[in-house]
């Protein structure tokens, strides 16, 4: 009877689960946009006895960040990932590139400034990632883990354009610096046949940069002095399938949802 019960139940958990990420990969794919930076499953990839592996990942970005105003920030970022772990606890690093874009950055407010571009872009600046992870099967289908992971840019990104303000041309350059981002977030796995991982969970987020323009020109966004720029929205939620592939490889494709929704995948080999 307990037995039976046992069977019953796990059934459930399977089936809310199931019905969990259903729900968020469809929220996420009718979603207008995107933030990227994947966290993976909550279980690690690296073999259960333990061990190295590497990946390739490819993630767009798109938040809200906010001083005086609010701004649109876009992202294309590649990286390559080395790890760490066994079956509960991995540790990874990642490097890579990222391009940016800041809409409305150069639009003016005022009639008498004009300006040749309203977006800030730039092209590809590196940045570095590490991050960790922890694991606890409840059973062989269903387990909960956490994760915490941060970025830092190390380059800075600018741009510059021209305007007329009164009549006068005038050129000018914003500089973004000291770009970064935190992340800690809870995932629940189901581990469904053929070995494939669902997971879903939420978490929390944190990011800021400094912004200053080479010159302070009246009815532009960033036009007295340096700024903080930071994420407008705290917390957010994620949602992902982790697809094993012959021969050690495995294939992770996920969404987030923060101010924005994101999405990313990566290919991982385990040695």
């Amino acid at each position: 009877m307990n037995l039976k019960k046992g069977i019953i139940h796990t059934k459930g958990l399977k089936g809310i689960l199931m019905s969990a990420f259903m729900l968020f990969a469809q929220f996420v794919v009718n979603g207008t946009a995107a933030e990227g930076g994947l966290f993976g499953p909550p279980q690690p990839v690296s073999k259960e006895a333990g061990g190295l592996h590497t990946g390739i990942g490819y993630g767009y970005h798109e938040d809200h960040y906010r001083d005086d105003t609010d701004h649109t920030i876009r992202q294309n970022q590649v990286y390559s990932e080395v790890g760490y772990g066994a079956t509960n606890w991995g540790i990874y690093g990642r490097i890579g590139g990222s391009d940016l874009k800041i809409l409305d950055a150069f639009r003016s407010t005022q009639a008498s400034t004009t300006t040749s571009e309203n977006d800030l872009k730039d092209d590809w600046k590196f940045f570095g990632t590490l991050g960790g992870q922890g694991f606890y099967p409840f059973n062989r289908t269903f387990g909960i883990g956490a994760f915490l992971q941060g970025s830092y840019y190390f380059q800075d990104f600018t741009d510059d354009i021209s305007g007329t303000q009164n009549g006068v041309r005038f050129t000018t350059e914003l500089n973004v610096k000291n770009l970064w981002d935190v992340n800690f977030g809870i995932g629940f796995q189901a581990t469904v046949p053929n070995d494939i991982k669902l997971y879903v969970g939420p978490y929390l987020y944190s990011s800021q940069a400094k912004i200053s323009p080479s010159v302070n020109i009246p009815g532009l966004p960033f036009s007295a002095g340096e700024s903080t720029i930071h994420n407008k929205t705290n917390t957010g939620g994620f949602s992902g399938i982790d697809v094993p592939l012959a021969r050690g490889f495995h294939l992770v494709v996920e969404g987030q949802y923060s101010a924005r929704f994101s999405v990313g995948t990566a290919v991982t080999y385990s040695y």
